[in-house]
C-alpha cells in the first residue's frame, strides 16, 4: 500500500505505507508512479516472509484463549 502526495509544481512523491520509505520524489506522470509502486520490494515485508510460522499457533490452536468465538 502506497501514499501519493503531491508537491507544489504537480508532481507525486510515493511513500510505501509498510516500510515508511520514500519510493521516489518529484514524480510527473501517472504510468511512472505505477512502474515505481510495482517494481518497489518493501524489506518489511520480505523479512517477515522469510521468518518460519507455526500456522497452527498463528490460529489459535495451541492456545485457546487466541481462538475466535463460535
Amino acid at each position: 500500500m502506497y501514499s501519493r502526495t503531491q508537491n507544489d509544481n504537480g508532481s507525486f512523491n510515493i511513500r510505501c505505507l509498510d516500510c515508511l520509505m520514500t519510493i521516489a520524489s518529484c514524480v510527473e506522470n501517472e504510468q511512472e508512479l505505477e512502474w515505481l509502486e510495482r517494481r518497489h520490494i518493501c524489506p518489511e515485508k520480505a523479512l517477515y516472509e522469510l521468518q518460519p510460522r507455526d500456522r497452527t499457533h498463528e490460529n489459535g490452536a495451541r492456545n485457546p484463549a487466541l481462538r475466535p468465538p463460535g
